[in-house]
């Protein structure tokens, strides 16, 4: 958790830098806004590890289909890539470009999902024929 209070000050600083620049130095704070956002991904990415791990150890428990484990972590990484990229495109003043990524975003989640919708479409479609 102290890593997470670290990098949470670090963003706060960050902020105030990016205030003090304001439009004097747009490009400035726009380069310190990516670098510190790489700083966080980078400590969000030693969090998801330890997340990983956990599923890794369910999965070996319960029997948990290995595709389905990697499509919720696909998922969530595209999520969190996707919410950063447009956030970082906000920023920098393009909010069509931004909202752009989003709805990519959302379209790619849904597409790496396909294969949990089609397995419970088939898990439903025997249940019904079965009654």
């Amino acid at each position: 958790m102290e890593l997470y209070i670290k990098a949470i000050c670090g963003a706060l600083i960050a902020l105030l830098l990016c205030l003090i620049l304001g439009n004097r130095g747009k490009e400035t704070s726009l380069l310190l806004s990516l670098l510190v956002c790489a700083m966080v991904i980078g400590v969000g990415m030693s969090y998801l590890g330890t997340v990983v791990k956990f599923f890794t150890r369910l999965q070996e428990t319960i029997g948990l289909n290995n595709n389905l484990l990697e499509i919720l972590l696909k998922a969530v990484g595209i999520g969190l890539i996707g919410e950063i990229a447009g956030v970082i495109c906000n920023d920098a003043g393009q909010t069509a470009l931004g909202k752009s990524v989003q709805i990519l975003t959302a379209a790619a989640i849904l597409w790496i999902a396909l294969p949990l919708y089609t397995q419970m479409l088939d898990t439903i479609e025997e249940l019904l024929t079965g009654i």
